[in-house]
């Protein structure tokens, strides 16, 4: 048997062991909002433990992660040393979004049924606590390196933006890795992604008795108008194209909108959280100003009405570095062979991490367990679902990369 059948091996003989890891790992709620996530950390950190594996826990300060919109934050760094060379390092997060309704499976519950695991995060990105912890075991176990090292991170804010959780693991020298890759969701090899921008709108107008509308000024119609404007951008931004395969065109979504204080009344405030996504030809500071003068003049032209604009977050667009050749070639290379099919590098249009490595001129790709495509997955919807094969052949795959990369 080559090296990578052993490894191939060791794994699916301790692949049950890494499905129970897994369920674990779902089974303790990371909802962000709230954003509660240091209990999360704390049993990840005994799980590992228990497999002979410590990891080093870094809490965020309270004043940092309030600031953030969280309650509470503490990043795990694993560190395995095997000797001179280059350091990957393995990042996956483990905050959510709220489940939401529609579930026919325990959100929490880490149900396997068909072969798949159902819950939360058991496709993004859980699954990649899991994916990159046993892969490195068995890479240990088998190919025993004795060149560069491993290191895996698992945070807790990717879904608020990475500044409490990778981006302040790099402010303070905590990690700095020569090579990394994050969690992902598909069989591809993400090179590259969309930026995001997310603001809050408030629209503030006069509260009046509906019977005598006209005493007051209607938030929620002035709402409306610029809900209007900002939709019709959807329209333009369809001929602004992106030259890099797997993203298309920018576009908008206002995914919260809440106002008002009764039927009888004419509502006086209404406030609405917008997302607007970025191809990595955009530039964030004149699409954010874009946005804010067409809000503004459209607020303009209601009579009483006044409007505030809040940035919530601005994740730059990730682009491609050169230096990710190596991890390319490894995984689309063993992602050919373990799963039988070509491995594309592509863009995507979701956001990640990655971009905060790549600003620091760290180079990285996404890639981990996941479905053919994302939405296969449901991530961020009703029954949140991986395929366990799937997740048995990510696992192969990052194996073999890491021998291939350490022993370079």
């Amino acid at each position: 048997m080559t090296i990578y059948e052993q490894t191939d091996a060791w794994i699916d003989a301790h692949f049950d062991e890494q499905v129970r890891f897994l369920q674990e790992l779902i089974r303790v709620p990371t909802d962000t909002p709230p954003g509660n996530n240091a209990p999360h950390a704390a049993r990840t950190a005994a799980l590992l433990h228990d497999m002979g594996i410590e990891a080093e826990q870094h809490p965020v300060p309270a004043h940092e992660v309030r600031a953030c919109g969280l309650e509470s934050v503490t990043n795990l760094v694993v560190r395995r040393k095997y000797g001179p060379g280059r350091t990957v390092l393995l990042n996956a997060h483990g905050d959510v979004v709220p489940p939401g309704d529609g579930w026919t499976k325990d959100p929490y519950g880490g149900v396997v049924e068909s072969g798949r695991v159902y819950g939360r995060a058991a496709a993004v990105s859980k699954c990649d606590f899991s994916t990159y912890t046993f892969a490195t075991r068995a890479l240990e176990a088998v190919a025993k390196p004795a060149k560069g090292s491993v290191e895996l991170l698992f945070t807790y804010d990717e879904e608020f933006g990475g500044e409490v959780g990778p981006a302040w693991l790099l402010k303070h020298k905590i990690i700095h890795p020569d090579l990394m890759i994050a969690a992902g969701f598909s069989y591809q090899v993400i090179t590259a992604h969309n930026g995001c921008l997310q603001m809050e709108v408030t629209v503030h107008g006069k509260m009046a008795h509906a019977a005598i509308p006209d005493s007051g000024v209607d938030a929620m119609q002035a709402a409306v108008a610029i809900l209007n404007t900002l939709y019709a951008q959807n329209t333009l931004y369809q001929s602004i194209t992106s030259q890099v395969e797997g993203i298309n065109h920018p576009y908008l979504n206002v995914g919260l909108i809440e106002g008002g204080t009764n039927t009888n009344v004419v509502p006086g405030r209404v406030s609405f959280k917008l997302d607007r996504r970025m191809i990595p030809e955009e530039n964030p500071a004149e699409v954010e100003a874009t946005l804010r003068k067409l809000i503004q003049d459209t607020a303009a032209t209601r009579p009483g009405v006044s409007v505030d604009v809040k940035r919530i977050l601005l994740a730059n667009a990730m682009r491609p570095l050169p230096g990710n050749a190596p991890l390319v070639q490894a995984i689309q290379k063993h992602g050919e062979q373990v799963f039988g099919e070509p491995i594309p590098a592509l863009g995507t249009p979701l956001y990640t991490d990655v971009r905060i490595f790549c600003e620091a001129g760290i180079p990285g790709v996404i890639y981990g367990a996941g479905p053919r495509t994302v939405l296969e997955s449901h991530a961020k919807r009703a029954d949140e679902r991986l395929e366990l094969d799937d997740l048995r052949r990510a696992t192969k795959v990052i194996a073999r990369a890491l021998h291939d990369l350490l022993a370079a």
